[in-house]
């Protein structure tokens, strides 16, 4: 599989999941407003409180990792894919098989 059609596979699997988690974050929305929990009082409101800042969480990573595809992918169109952003050597076929979005050698990422 080539560098390109993984990333593109990545980001369409990406994109799906933050379509999931959009949905997900609406639901909770749309169910705490249809309720009258009061967060600071119910029990189950404190519940929906997490829920709701659980969601984003994984919503905000999401977003994250697909802006770290997309800049990949702009980094193979430039031809320096493959390079390290930091120092400029090669980052090795083993770490961009295990992170094919990173950006650094692993020597520059610790």
């Amino acid at each position: 599989v080539t560098p390109r059609r993984r990333l593109l596979a990545e980001l369409a699997s990406n994109r799906t999941q933050i379509v999931g988690l959009e949905l997900d974050h609406s639901r909770i929305l749309a169910a705490s407003e249809s309720s009258n929990a009061d967060d600071e009082h119910d029990p189950e409101g404190a519940t929906v409180a997490f829920e709701r800042q659980q969601v984003m969480a994984v919503l905000d990573q999401a977003r994250r990792t697909q802006a770290q595809i997309e800049q990949a992918l702009d980094r193979l169109d430039r031809g320096v894919y493959g390079t390290c952003e930091r120092c400029g050597r090669p980052i090795s076929a083993e770490r961009l098989d295990a992170r094919p979005s990173t950006s650094t050698c692993i020597c520059c990422a610790t």
